[in-house]
């Protein structure tokens, strides 16, 4: 599923990832933790494919896809939830309109909602990114502080399809200063001094 082996990364002379290994395996729920400007993103930015590192290599399954929710999503800001949506789905031609609507219910937003994303709070985008992360069956999935500006209601319903993803065989990596409650981690992880620990 994911291998990343001896990943290292720095930015302009300062080391953030200094020997990051770690191995993923299908239905596995990974939780990533650490401080603020530990390398978390930049770690996930890497198995991505959206960074390079200096050193290491990273190896998914060929046939495994990856979705991601990295720091704040980026969307078209003058377009409505679900043109955005179709819009980023159909550049793999990937886009399952039932299981999107599934989704975008669940997290009780509106399909029919025409309004342009730009107006949308913090929590309905973070809402949003999930789901742009998980709505083309994606089996890799990295979802970097994904409960933030989501209430109590919506965390649930969050844990909820990490549960459904698991089950389905999907792996998941969360990365956040804090572990999610109600979920249940197949592995615990620390990012500290550019080192992964348990």
């Amino acid at each position: 599923m994911l291998e990343v082996n001896h990943i290292a990364k720095s930015f302009k002379g300062n080391p953030v990832l200094t020997d990051v290994s770690l191995q993923v395996k299908a239905g596995q729920l990974i939780h990533i933790s650490g401080a603020n400007g530990s390398g978390k993103s930049t770690l996930f930015k890497i198995i991505a494919k959206l960074l390079e590192p200096d050193h290491g290599s990273v190896r998914i399954g060929k046939d495994d896809m990856i979705g991601a929710l990295i720091e704040n999503p980026g969307f078209l800001e003058f377009e409505s939830m679900m043109t955005n949506l179709k819009f980023l789905a159909n550049l793999n031609n990937r886009f399952d309109q039932s299981y999107t609507l599934q989704l975008v219910k669940q997290f009780g937003l509106n399909p029919t909602n025409r309004q342009a994303i730009s107006k949308y709070s913090v929590g309905m985008r973070q809402k949003v990114g999930i789901i742009q992360a998980v709505m083309e069956h994606q089996s890799l999935i990295l979802l970097d502080e994904p409960t933030r500006g989501l209430d109590k209601a919506s965390i649930e319903q969050f844990i909820a399809l990490i549960d459904a993803l698991i089950s389905d065989g999907k792996s998941v990596m969360i990365a956040s200063h804090d572990d999610v409650p109600g979920l249940m981690y197949d592995l615990a992880l620390r990012l500290e001094d550019g080192r992964l620990t348990q």
